[in-house]
């Protein structure tokens, strides 16, 4: 056998008995996502696909895979988040396949199926996929890149993958702490020894001793040591096997090498380097001039260069090929013709009470109060502008019924009390849909 796959089976079968041992997330079998519309956001098919494809999909009957699912809590956010989807989970662990079954059960979901399946054999399967989540799994396998084509090779050509890699400057702190305790054997001892050594180590050392500083902040030190907090946070830090640190000329090399297209970051707006800026929209000259050539790969790698905060690069790829017109290409035939929709994770009873009373109030709207991922900042709306974004709720809307409803809210310019006419109130509309465009709260498709 050759030897490196023999170290890459030892690696597999270490992370297994890992997973086994301290199955990941240790969250309670009645934990639900209801509570975190973001989750929803991202795990929703709806949200990068159209990123991709500038097109809203529907997910009844898509096929969606879990890739390493663990404990199953994201193959639960993947049911609720894409109503009528069927979801397969896979992972290394047993133990953690059949904690995932109980759960997906236990809140209801029956088009669920599980299998103890390494991400490199997922080709078994004889199945192909609509989107694939693989969430905190490629950074830890022997071979990354192995696993990214397994998954390549069952993803529908028009099919989204997301994946992340650990940030090597952001978490390099931890990846000394698990060098310091692979060195001393605490990594190959039994998991209750191993957070008892790991633990008593921490306190032990004085505060200004810089892996202690940098690895054992509030969030580890003055918990109980049988907090299953503090015991869940160890086994994703210092005890954490097989986790390997990542740039983002990586990340591009491993998408280059597998044959997959960059789409987005996940939290994309968090990756603008101009937003580093006091003032992003009036940059230095060398800076305005360089970034505008730069490529997108440029930009990311100058942002982790100058602000290492993200401990993951979670992004989306899929395969090669056409990408879908933005509204900024738009002609003027293509805005008049559109379709409006209102992002699924934002059509909730509650939001809409809040947009109704804001709107009889007077005040501001904040679209953005439950999917703040997209925005930077909170994103008012005027109200009696944004009272012609109700009829979403009901559906999507050609942006014509919109430009008529505002019309009606706003007969007259308040200002020369002249009659709005159709030119100024599609303007209006059109500028308030481009803005929401760009956080994907608003989606809109040329017809």
């Amino acid at each position: 056998m050759n030897p490196k796959n023999t170290e890459n089976t030892e690696e597999l079968e270490q992370l297994r008995r890992q997973f086994d041992q301290a199955p990941f997330p240790r969250k309670p079998l009645e934990a639900a996502p209801d509570g975190n519309p973001e989750a929803l956001f991202i795990l929703n098919l709806v949200t990068p696909y159209y990123l991709r494809h500038r097109r809203v999909t529907n997910t009844e009957d898509k096929l969606i895979l879990d890739a390493g699912c663990g404990t199953g809590f994201k193959s639960l956010v993947l049911a609720k988040a894409n109503p009528g989807a069927r979801i397969i989970g896979i992972d290394l662990s047993k133990e953690s396949i059949n904690l995932a079954s109980e759960r997906l059960k236990y809140h209801g979901f029956t088009n669920v199926e599980f299998h103890a399946l390494p991400i490199e054999e997922v080709p078994q399967l004889g199945l192909e996929f609509d989107y694939i989540n693989c969430d905190e799994v490629l950074y830890l396998l022997p071979n990354p890149l192995a696993g990214l084509k397994a998954m390549k090779s069952v993803l529908k050509p028009d099919g989204l993958l997301r994946a992340n890699l650990h940030h090597m400057y952001q978490r390099a702190p931890y990846f000394q702490a698990q060098a310091l305790f692979r060195l001393m054997g605490v990594m190959h001892e039994e998991t209750e020894l191993a957070e008892k050594i790991v633990i008593e180590t921490m306190e032990a050392l004085k505060d200004e001793t810089r892996l202690k500083f940098e690895s054992w902040g509030p969030s580890f030190r003055g918990k109980p040591v049988d907090s299953e907090d503090l015991k869940e946070r160890l086994h994703a830090n210092q005890l954490l096997a097989g986790d390997k640190g990542f740039t983002v000329s990586d990340l591009f090399n491993l998408l280059a090498a597998s044959d997959l297209e960059f789409v987005s970051m996940v939290n994309w707006r968090h990756w603008d380097v101009t937003e580093l800026f006091n003032e992003p929209e009036n940059l230095p000259f060398f800076w305005s001039v360089s970034l505008a050539e730069a490529t997108v790969q440029d930009k990311l790698h100058v942002f982790e260069l100058l602000h290492s905060v993200h401990r993951l690069m979670d992004f989306w790829c899929t395969h090669p090929g056409p990408v879908g017109t933005s509204v900024d290409e738009w002609s003027e035939a293509d805005w008049h013709s559109a379709m409006v929709h209102l992002h699924p994770q934002l059509q909730t009873p509650a939001l809409k009470t809040e947009l109704i009373q804001a709107v009889q109030a007077g005040k501001p709207f904040e679209i953005s109060r439950d999917v703040k991922l997209p925005a930077l900042t909170p994103v008012l709306l005027e109200a009696s502008t944004a009272a012609c974004l109700l009829p979403l709720w009901e559906g999507p809307q050609p942006i014509q019924a919109l430009v008529e409803r505002y019309r009606q809210i706003r007969p007259v310019n308040p200002v020369t009390l002249e009659p709005t006419t159709a030119t100024t109130a599609f303007q209006a509309v059109r500028e308030l849909l481009n803005r929401l465009d760009a956080f994907l709260y608003v989606l809109l498709e040329r017809r």
